[in-house]
C-alpha cells in the first residue's frame, strides 16, 4: 500500500446504518500510482473522511510564518494572549564624579558622628563589655569585622542580641553566630537582609507594589513567549543560553510548531525578574511578557488545548460548480457536529522517506542494526546536507569519517556515528549486534521513544479507519469509553510538532467496554469511545472483529499485542487511549480575497498589541492591524481563513484534512497540503 495514493471517497458515510463488509469495501478509496517516494497518509492508517459526500478545496497553508497562528489553552480554559511586552525599568539618575565622591564622604561623615541611643548602649555594655561594643562601633565607622570575646551559649539570649545590634545601629550591621556561639560583626554587605529590602523598595510601583507591580517573588515566574519560526526547544534555548542558566530552569506545557506564530506559558525558577525581562533588548524572532510569579512551575500536560487560526491561501474549487462559500460553510457545520477522525497527523511519522514508525517496528523488534542503519540510510527525502555523510557510512561503514561530514541538527545520526566511532570493529570489520544497541542509547531519550511511540500511531490509525469503515458514528457493543471522569491521554499530539510529551508520567487511566445497556440509556455517544494503541496495561475492545484486529496488523510485523513488554524499558510500551472522533470547538470562517501573494491576512498578537498601545499613545498606528483578520480589500486571489479550538490529543492538519479532502503529506518543516490526484 506505500506506493499507492489516497484519492476520494466513493459514497457518503450514513451514520444511521450498521456498516457490512459491502459498505466498508464501498467506502475505501481510490488508488493512483504515486510519482514520489515520500510517506503518505495510507502508509500510516490514514485512509477516511466522515463526511466524503462533502466537496472540499485546494490551498496552500504555512506559506507565511503569520499563516498559522497558535494560541495555547491554559488550564482553566483560558486562551494565552500576550497583551503587554513586560515593564520598563526607571532609568537612576546619573550622578557626576564629583557628586558620587561628596555623597561617599558625607556618608563617612555621617557614621563618623552617629551615636548609639544610650539606653541601648547601656544594654549591649551589658551583653558584651565596653571594649567589645568599642569595637563593634569601630566596625560601623570604618567598615571593618570583629568577633566577640563572650560566648553565649543560651539561643533566647543570642536571638535578642541580634536584634538589640540591628536596633542599635539602623540595621546596618549583620551579625552571624560562629560553631563556638560567639558572633562575628560586619557592616551589611550588598547581599544583606538590609540592601535586599532597600533593593525591593527601588522595585516599588506608584502604587507601592513590589517587582514594578507585579508583587512578592515567588519561586517561579511564569510568562508568556511569543515567537516565530523557532521551536519551543529553540526559544527555551535560546533564552536560558543569554542568561547563562540551565534549560531545566525552564519548564512548559507542550511545544508549539515552528513554521508558526505562537503564543504559550513559560515557567522559570532561580532567576529575578528584572534579569528576564531585560531580554526583550536581545531576543530576535521572540518577545516575552504578562509575567506573574507562582509557587508551582508548569509541567507538560499543563494545559487543554490550543486555538489555531490558519490562513489556507490561493484557495481553488473543483469543477463540481459548487461555491466555495457554501463548501466552507457545510465543511465547517459537518467539523463541528461530527468531528474529524482523530488520526495522529503525518508529523507524527517525520519528514523523511522512511517513517519513524518503521524503525520504531526494529527497536521493538530488538533488530539494533536494522534500526540503525534506517535512521543513517541514504533517502531521497533527507536533509540535503546529510547526503554525504549518509553514502559514506553506506558505501565504507567508516562512524568516524561520517561522522565529520554528518550535520549537527541530525542528532540520532551524530549519536549513533559517534558511539560506533569509539567501539570496536568485529574481525570481519562490521560491529556487533551489541554495539548497535549502545549506539541506539546514545540517541536522546525523547528521539529514541518517539521511533515507537510513532509505531504504536501507526497501529492505532489503522485500527481507527477499520473501525470507523465497520461502524460509522454507530456506537457498538464492545467499544471502549474511560470509565470515570478523566480525560483519556493519548500518547503525545499535544501539539502538531512535538514528542516530548512522550516521556512524561503517564496518568492512571481506566477504560470499560460498552454495553447494550448502556448503549440503551444514552450514557455514551461516539465522542466517548476511545482505541488503545498496543501495550500491556491497556484493555482491548471485546468486539472481537476490532481485537482481531489488533493481532492480525501486530503479528504482520512479528508481535503480540499482548506481550509489549520489552527488556529495553525504554521500548516497553504501557499503551494508552485515544478518542476516536474529535470536534472542533468555536469553529468559525472568513472568506478574503487579495493580490499580493506576501500580504498578511492575519494579524499576530504582538501586532495587534503594537498598534494597540500606538493608538492609545497618541502615535501612528495600522487600523488594519487592530483586530485579528486584516479587511478584505479584493483581489484576484481567495483565501478561507479558520479559527478553532482543539484538545490536547489532536492535530490541526487533521481537521483541515477532513475540512478540504486532501492528502496533507508532509515536505520538510512545511505541512505542503497538496491536491489529490
Amino acid at each position: 500500500m506505500s506506493d499507492l495514493d489516497i484519492a476520494t471517497v466513493k459514497r457518503p458515510l450514513d451514520t444511521n446504518v450498521e456498516f457490512s463488509e459491502n459498505n466498508a469495501k464501498k467506502l475505501k478509496v481510490d488508488q493512483r500510482i504515486r510519482i514520489d517516494s515520500g510517506i503518505h497518509e495510507t502508509d500510516v492508517g490514514i485512509s477516511l473522511f466522515l463526511s466524503p459526500e462533502l466537496p472540499g478545496f485546494r490551498g496552500q497553508i504555512k506559506q507565511r510564518y503569520t499563516d498559522f497562528l497558535v494560541n495555547e489553552i491554559d488550564q482553566e480554559g483560558n486562551v494565552v494572549h500576550l497583551t503587554d511586552k513586560g515593564f520598563k525599568v526607571p532609568k537612576k539618575p546619573q550622578r557626576s564624579k564629583e557628586e558620587a565622591i561628596a555623597e561617599k564622604e558625607a556618608e563617612a561623615a555621617r557614621r563618623e558622628e552617629f551615636n548609639v541611643n544610650p539606653a541601648l548602649r547601656e544594654e549591649l555594655v551589658e551583653m558584651f563589655g565596653e571594649e567589645d561594643v568599642s569595637k563593634i562601633e569601630s566596625v560601623y565607622r570604618m567598615a571593618n569585622k570583629m568577633e566577640t570575646s563572650k560566648v553565649f551559649e543560651d539561643k533566647s539570649v543570642r536571638t535578642k542580641i541580634h536584634q538589640l545590634l540591628r536596633q542599635a545601629f539602623n540595621n546596618e550591621l549583620e551579625s552571624v553566630t560562629t560553631d563556638t556561639n560567639t558572633f562575628k560583626i560586619a557592616r551589611s554587605s550588598r547581599n544583606s537582609r538590609t540592601n535586599k529590602q532597600e533593593k525591593i523598595n527601588q522595585t516599588k510601583d506608584s502604587n507601592g507594589v513590589e517587582n514594578w507591580g507585579y508583587g512578592p517573588s515567588k519561586d517561579f515566574i511564569h510568562f508568556t513567549l511569543h515567537k516565530e519560526n523557532k521551536d519551543t526547544m529553540e526559544g527555551v534555548n535560546v533564552i536560558t543560553k543569554l542568561l547563562r542558566v540551565p534549560s531545566r530552569v525552564i519548564r512548559y506545557a507542550g511545544t508549539k510548531d515552528r513554521r508558526a506564530v505562537t503564543c504559550q506559558r513559560l515557567s522559570i525558577s532561580k532567576i529575578g525578574l528584572d534579569r528576564l525581562n531585560a531580554l526583550n533588548r536581545t531576543l530576535k524572532g521572540m518577545i516575552i511578557g504578562n509575567y506573574n510569579f507562582s509557587d508551582a512551575g508548569l509541567n507538560l500536560g499543563d494545559l487543554k488545548g490550543n486555538e489555531f487560526v490558519v490562513v489556507i491561501r490561493d484557495v481553488t474549487v473543483g469543477t463540481s460548480g459548487a461555491v466555495l462559500e457554501e463548501i466552507v460553510s457545510n465543511g465547517c457545520k459537518s467539523l463541528s457536529e461530527n468531528g474529524f477522525i482523530n488520526y495522529f497527523g503525518m508529523q507524527r511519522f517525520g519528514t523523511f522517506s522512511i517513517s519513524t514508525h518503521t524503525i520504531g517496528r526494529e527497536l521493538l523488534l530488538s533488530n539494533w542494526e536494522k534500526a540503525a542503519e534506517l535512521i543513517l540510510s541514504d533517502q531521497e527525502n533527507v536533509l540535503p546536507k546529510s547526503k554525504e555523510a549518509r553514502n559514506i557510512w553506506g558505501t565504507t561503514k567508516d562512524a568516524a569519517l561520517a561522522l565529520r561530514q554528518m550535520p549537527r541538527q541530525c542528532l540520532a545520526e551524530n549519536a549513533l556515528l559517534y558511539s560506533l566511532s569509539n567501539q570496536r570493529k568485529e574481525d570481519d570489520g562490521s560491529y556487533s549486534a551489541n554495539a548497535y544497541y549502545t549506539a541506539i542509547m546514545k540517541i536522546p531519550r525523547n528521539l529514541r521513544t518517539m521511533y515507537v511511540h510513532a509505531y504504536q500511531s501507526y497501529v492505532w490509525n489503522s485500527i481507527a479507519s477499520k473501525r470507523i469503515e465497520l461502524h460509522g458514528l454507530k456506537l457498538v457493543v464492545g467499544d471502549l469509553v474511560i470509565d470515570d471522569a478523566e480525560k483519556p491521554v493519548s500518547i503525545g499530539g499535544i501539539d502538531d510538532e512535538d514528542f516530548d510529551e512522550d516521556v512524561r508520567e503517564a496518568q492512571f487511566i481506566r477504560a470499560k467496554a460498552v454495553t447494550q445497556e448502556d448503549i440503551d440509556s444514552g450514557k455514551y455517544s461516539m465522542e466517548d469511545v476511545v482505541l488503545p494503541s498496543p501495550g500491556f496495561d491497556v484493555l482491548y475492545p471485546s468486539n472481537e472483529e476490532l481485537k482481531q484486529l489488533y493481532v492480525d496488523i501486530l503479528k504482520a510485523d512479528n508481535m503480540d499485542p499482548f506481550d509489549m513488554r520489552r527488556k529495553v524499558r525504554d521500548f516497553s510500551l504501557a499503551g494508552s487511549y485515544r478518542n476516536v472522533i474529535q470536534k472542533p470547538k468555536n469553529l468559525e470562517y472568513k472568506i478574503i480575497h487579495y493580490d499580493d501573494p506576501s500580504q498578511q491576512i492575519a494579524n499576530t498578537d504582538l501586532d495587534i498589541l503594537n498598534n494597540t498601545r500606538a493608538k492609545e499613545s497618541g502615535q501612528k498606528y495600522m487600523k488594519a492591524k487592530l483586530n485579528r483578520y486584516m479587511p478584505d480589500i479584493g483581489g484576484e486571489k481567495t483565501a478561507a481563513v479558520l479559527k478553532f479550538q482543539l484538545g490536547t490529543s489532536a492535530y490541526a492538519t487533521m481537521a483541515l484534512r477532513e475540512l478540504m479532502k486532501l492528502e496533507t503529506s508532509r515536505r520538510g518543516d512545511m505541512c505542503d497540503v497538496k491536491e489529490i490526484v
